[in-house]
Order: C-alpha cells, then structure tokens, then sequence
C-alpha cells in the first residue's frame, strides 16, 4: 500500500488566533499518528497572516513531543534564509530529543531573489496549454511575474536576510549540510567544523521542488528522497518527477529514486458536503497570489460573499482544478490516479478547512477509504 502523509501550514481560520492555529495543528499531528498516516511535515511562510508555520525546527520538536512513532519533519526549510550550519544545528537538537523520527527537507524558496528579480523586469513567456495525462490534469503553468513584483514580496526577503547578505548555492548548502551531518565538514582552507548538536543526527535528508530545475537535480545527483510539489505548482510535476529520476545516481541512502508527491485534499461523507467545505479555497489563494499573504481562512459564507471578477477566477484556476475534493471514495480514486501518473511512491497530503473539527474529519476519512475502503493497490 503506497503510504500517506500530511503536510501541515498551521493554519489560523478567521477569527482565530496563531496560538488557536498551533494547538490544533499538535492535536492533528496525534490524531495522525492514531489514523495511520507515515509522516507529518510542517511548512515554512513568513509574513502570511493566516499560517503559523513561520519557525519549523520550533513546531517540528512541539510536534514531535506531541506524538510518539510518526515521522516529523520540514516541508521545507527554506534555505537562503539559514546558514548550513545554522540548519544543522536546530534540526540536530530536535533529533537529540527524538533521534531516528525526524526528516529534515530543504527548498529553494528562499534562495530565488535573483530569479523573482529578473521575472519581474521580463514579460512573462508564453504560456504552456493545459492537458490531461492518464487522467490528471496538468494546467497550464501560473506566472508568478505579477507576485514577484509584489512590495510585500520585496520587503520579505529584506526581512529574512541580513542587509548585502547573498545566498549559497542550493547544491553547496545541501552539500555543506550532508557534510556537517556527517562531520567530514572542510572549509576551503581545510579547517575542520563540528556541530553540536547535529554532527551524527539520525537525520533523513530531503530535497523538495516544484519543477524539474535545481532541486529536482541535487536530489537525483546526490541520492536523497524527493517530494514533487503537484499542490502549488500543479503544471511542472511530471517535469520535475522526470528531472529527478533522470538525474537519480545510487547512494549509501537510496538504491532506487524515492519520490513523495503533495496534492490539496479535502475530503467529507459526501461530495456536496466536501464541495463547501472547501468553498474558501480560491479565495485564500487569491490572497496569496496577488501577493497580501495568505489571510486566515475564511468561512464557507465569507468565501460565499467574495464578488469574483474573472480575473480573480484566472488567478486561482490551476489551484481550483488540481484541488482534490469530495467523498472519501472520490478523493482516494483521483489520488490513486495521481500516484500512478507520477509513479509516486508516497503522497503527502494537506488539508485547510476553517473548522479545525472538519480538518481532522477529512484526514480520518481518508485514512480509513485509503487503508481499507473500496479503492486499493
């Protein structure tokens, strides 16, 4: 049975608080472990007024007191915010306390300025049309030109980053990383660096990506697990699924490419129900992609009350299709489609609905369709 996990944003429902928004993420993380699920990976966002997330070696040691046997980690530390060292160090004292249970996935996110930078000045090139592979839609991609010239956007980087600061090279970071891990760490002067903690963590290293650019390619070239992000950028999944395999060279940790596919999930006893469960959806994504932050996440009757203009609806089309909702038996059948389109050999789930109760509902009946239900391997 291919396994399930979460992907979790602590999310902060309107009305609520950030502190609302981390109890119910340590009460969805046990009932996880009890419901089955493999893994439990928390997210990193900054300056987003409705997700919690902004600290994940923080919630990922709450997270793992919290529960007992479930896999926790980073999905994902965003590396041009951290040192390698400074990286090592955090995740090294949660596995002091929880050695053997704690993955530590690294991104790109935060490494990207020069990328969003050059976006904002060019026009965006032509776009790739929407199509249907065995089942799973591939949109067209999103242009994120518009957001990379967001004030918000630019104000966030200088926020994270000490001023004249320059990013690493991703590989280089990771490959510092592994290094410190390992304690075979060298300056290019040859002096030796130990980390403590971090230097001998039972630490399960991933890469995650969203195309098959960088990330897709230190993952292959170096061995190590990669999760392909079909949940926010739904159109490069099979390119980046692609990139990693091709690139994939044999490891002391993988023999064979080991690939986590994400997806949006909402799930309830029956479509209709799921249906307005999910109705605040496009809105919080609209928030996101005209560059606010994601705001808290609203009712189902303040999403109803949202006027749409079909720019908004342009906006938020690829999130909207690709989100997987309905009844356990409907959600699980385009999972499983999704899964055999990627070749995936895990799916890492995330689920936001604005009552906290309705959240852990959807995971368990998803669990229980996936585990036992009438859609199998």
């Amino acid at each position: 049975m291919t396994s399930l996990s979460i992907l979790d944003l602590a999310p902060i429902p309107s009305g609520g608080t950030a502190g609302d928004a981390l109890r119910n993420t340590l009460d969805l993380a046990r009932r996880a472990e009890g419901f089955g699920y493999h893994r439990y990976w928390v997210a990193e966002h900054h300056l987003a007024p409705g997700v919690a997330s902004a600290a994940p070696a923080v919630l990922i040691a709450l997270v793992a007191a919290a529960t007992s046997t479930i896999r926790v980690g980073s999905g994902a530390v965003q590396l041009g915010h951290q040192t390698a060292l400074s990286v090592v160090e955090q995740f090294g004292l949660v596995d002091a306390l929880h050695p053997g249970r704690i993955d530590l996935g690294l991104g790109r996110s935060g490494q990207r300025k020069a990328e969003f930078a050059e976006l904002a000045r060019k026009a965006p090139p032509p776009l790739k049309p929407a199509r249907v592979v065995d089942g799973l839609l591939i949109p067209e991609p999103f242009s994120f030109a518009a957001l990379a010239r967001s004030p918000l956007f630019s104000l966030y980087g200088a926020l994270l980053q000490q001023p004249g600061a320059e990013s690493p090279d991703f590989a280089d970071q990771v490959d510092d990383i592994a290094a410190l891990l390992a304690g075979t760490y060298r300056s290019p002067d040859g002096v030796a660096a130990h980390a403590t903690p971090g230097e001998g963590a039972d630490l399960a290293l991933w890469i995650l990506g969203s195309s098959g650019g960088q990330s897709a390619q230190v993952a292959g070239e170096r061995g190590l697990p990669f999760a392909a992000n079909y949940h926010v950028s739904p159109s490069g999944v099979l390119e980046a699924a692609e990139a990693y395999r091709e690139a994939f060279k044999p490891s002391e940790v993988l023999a064979e490419p080991y690939l986590v596919v994400s997806a949006d999930v909402v799930v309830a006893e029956d479509d209709e129900t799921a249906r307005e469960l999910a109705s605040p959806y496009g809105l919080w994504v609209r928030s996101i992609r005209t560059g606010a932050g994601a705001i808290p996440f609203p009712t189902p009757a303040e999403a109803a009350a949202h006027e749409w203009t079909e720019e908004d609806r342009a906006l938020v089309a690829d999130r909207l299709a690709t989100q997987f909702v309905g009844s356990p038996r409907t959600v699980a059948e385009r999972l499983r489609v999704l899964r055999d389109v990627t070749g995936a050999d895990e799916l890492l789930v995330t689920t936001i609905t604005h009552d906290h109760a309705d959240r852990v509902r959807s995971y368990e009946l998803l669990a229980a369709e996936w585990e036992g239900g009438t859609v199998t391997d």
